[in-house]
């Protein structure tokens, strides 16, 4: 289901004029690389994305690939950080040191700082918004 609404995202956004926004008003994440496609092909087609609900996990990686000026925030923005994993066995969470690190080192550094100041990326999600999300990336117009 997850492939088939990227897939559908990526072909409307095939079909969008230049300079539409894509909103944003709940993602809990997924698979990373498919994140990192989704919002390349956005970029590349000249999109700007209103963050307007919960974007978690891979869904962050939004920050990364968007150049900064693309991206606004709405009052319901919420950010969600952890650590990258993967399922372990009987439902483990194996977290990557590497994959983590290489994660963190994407992000703009106003964010790095910020996740560094509440204890890094780990199994627990750290929340950006409000106020401080406001003071990073501007408010959708």
């Amino acid at each position: 289901m997850r492939m088939f609404f990227l897939a559908a995202a990526l072909a409307l956004t095939a079909a969008a004029p230049a300079e539409a926004a894509v909103r944003i008003r709940a993602s809990a994440g997924g698979v990373i690389g498919q994140y990192l496609l989704m919002f390349a092909a956005l970029k590349q087609a000249g999109e700007s994305v209103i963050i307007d609900g919960p974007c978690l996990s891979a869904c962050t990686l939004v920050l990364s690939v968007m150049p900064r000026g693309r991206v606004c925030v709405t009052p319901r923005a919420v950010l969600g950080f952890h650590a990258a994993w993967t399922p372990g066995k009987r439902g483990t969470m194996l977290t990557h040191a590497k994959a983590t690190r290489l994660m963190l080192d994407t992000y703009p550094e106003p964010v790095q700082a910020w996740i560094r100041r509440h204890g890094g990326l780990s199994q627990r999600t750290l929340l950006l918004r409000g106020r401080e999300l406001a003071a990073m990336y501007p408010g959708c117009g």
